[in-house]
C-alpha cells in the first residue's frame, strides 16, 4: 500500500491536468494549436467518403488532391459552407482524424492518464445559436471535454496584434474562403459588422463562369483556385498562364492562355462589393470611430490578403491606409491562443478562468 501511494505521488501534474487546444475550423483550412506548443496542424477542410464501406477514407490534403478524380462511390465533401457547419458527421470525422494525427502523439508518453481537453474555437459573427451549438457538439463528440466558443472577428483582431479590450476602434477585414467579415472592434466587443458570402470559394465559381462564357471551356474547382492564386494581383503586373479544361464544343481537353486582366475582370464586381461594404460600415459609424479608423488604418487578414497589391487597392479606393497582418492566414488561431494566455481577457469573453 505504501509503495502504491509513493508511486501516485511521483505522477507529474501535467499528466492529470487539462490540455488546451485551439481550433480554427475554416471553410478552406482546418488549423489546430496546442497551448505553449503553437500550431501543430494545418490541413484543407476536405474529406473523401466511401459509400461502399460507409467510411471516410481520405482526409485533408489527400482528399483535396483527388477532387473531381474519384469513382462514383467515393464522394469528396466539405463539411463547412460559408463558415458554418453544413455536414455534422463529416466535421466530427475530420476533427477526430486531425486530433489523432496532431495531438495524440503528445499523449504517447503517458497512456494511463489522459488529460481532459479544453477546446477554444470561434464561429462567424452571423452564426446562429443552433450553428454555434453544432460546433460545440462536434468538438465534444470528437473527444473534447470543455468547449468555449467566441466570435471570430474578435479572435482575428487579437491575432493581428490589437488589444481588443482597448477603447480605440480597429477596422479588420477578414478575407476568408467561406465569408468575408468586415468588423470594427472596440472595448472587447464588435461595434459594427458586415458579412459577405462572396468570399474565396465564390470567387472560384466566378472564374469558372468567366471561362465558360468567354472561352467555351469548363474548368474544375482546383484549376480556378490555382488561377486566382497565381495570376491575380493589383500591382499592374500582367502575368500569363496556360489553363486546361474541357471544351464545350467537342468535349475534349482544351488549353487557353489566361492573363491577370482576365482574372481581375471576372472578380471586379466582387471586390467592388467589398469596397462598398467597407464604405457603408465607416459611413454608419459615429464620427469619433471614423476618425480613429482613419488614424489607425485598416488591417487585412485571411488568405486572400496575400494577393499582391491588395493593400494598395484598398488604400486607393477607401483613401485610408491599409495594412496586411503579419500572419494573415493564421491570424484567427493566433488570436485564440493570445486571448487564452491572459486569464483576465479569457474571463471577460467567456465568464470563466
Amino acid at each position: 500500500m505504501v509503495n502504491f501511494l509513493e508511486s501516485i505521488k511521483k505522477i507529474k501534474l501535467p499528466f492529470i491536468s487539462s490540455m488546451s487546444l485551439y481550433f480554427d475550423l475554416g471553410t478552406a483550412n482546418t488549423r489546430i494549436a496546442i497551448k505553449d506548443k503553437g500550431i501543430v496542424l494545418k490541413e484543407p477542410t476536405y474529406l473523401g467518403y466511401n459509400s461502399k464501406i460507409k467510411e471516410y477514407i481520405f482526409f485533408g490534403s489527400e482528399a483535396k488532391t483527388i477532387v473531381g478524380k474519384t469513382p462514383d462511390f467515393i464522394k469528396i465533401t466539405r463539411p463547412l459552407a460559408n463558415g458554418v457547419l453544413s455536414d455534422f458527421d463529416a466535421e466530427v470525422a475530420l476533427i477526430k482524424k486531425c486530433i489523432e494525427k496532431s495531438v495524440m502523439p503528445y499523449f504517447s508518453q503517458n497512456k494511463i492518464f489522459r488529460p481532459s481537453i479544453k477546446a477554444v474555437t470561434c464561429v462567424p459573427y452571423i452564426a446562429t445559436e443552433i450553428e454555434r451549438k453544432a460546433v460545440e457538439e462536434a468538438l465534444v463528440k470528437a473527444g473534447c471535454n470543455y468547449v468555449y466558443i467566441m466570435e471570430k472577428p474578435l479572435a482575428t483582431a487579437a491575432g493581428c496584434g490589437f488589444d481588443i479590450f482597448s477603447h480605440h476602434p480597429y477596422f479588420i477585414i477578414d478575407l476568408g474562403a467561406g465569408v468575408i467579415e468586415l468588423s470594427i472592434i472596440s472595448g472587447g466587443g464588435i461595434v459594427s459588422q458586415k458579412t459577405l458570402k462572396n468570399a474565396g470559394d465564390h470567387m472560384n465559381k466566378l472564374i469558372a463562369n468567366y471561362t465558360y462564357l468567354k472561352h467555351s471551356m469548363i474548368l474544375g474547382e482546383m484549376t480556378c483556385e490555382e488561377l486566382k492564386t497565381t495570376l491575380l494581383n493589383f500591382m499592374n503586373e500582367d502575368e500569363t498562364g496556360t489553363v486546361r479544361g474541357k471544351s464545350l464544343e467537342t468535349g475534349l481537353p482544351k488549353s487557353v492562355r489566361m492573363k491577370t486582366n482576365d482574372v481581375k475582370e471576372s472578380l471586379v464586381t466582387t471586390f467592388n462589393q467589398i469596397i462598398d461594404a467597407a464604405k457603408e460600415l465607416i459611413e454608419g459609424s459615429p464620427p469619433e470611430v471614423a476618425d480613429e479608423i482613419f488614424n489607425n488604418g485598416i488591417m487585412l487578414a485571411g488568405n486572400i490578403a496575400k494577393v499582391k497589391g491588395i493593400d494598395r487597392f484598398f488604400s486607393q479606393e477607401l483613401k485610408i491606409d491599409t495594412h496586411i497582418s503579419e500572419f494573415y492566414g493564421d491570424s484567427t488561431i493566433y488570436g485564440l491562443m493570445n486571448i487564452d494566455k491572459n486569464p483576465d481577457q479569457f474571463f471577460k469573453i467567456f465568464g470563466y478562468k
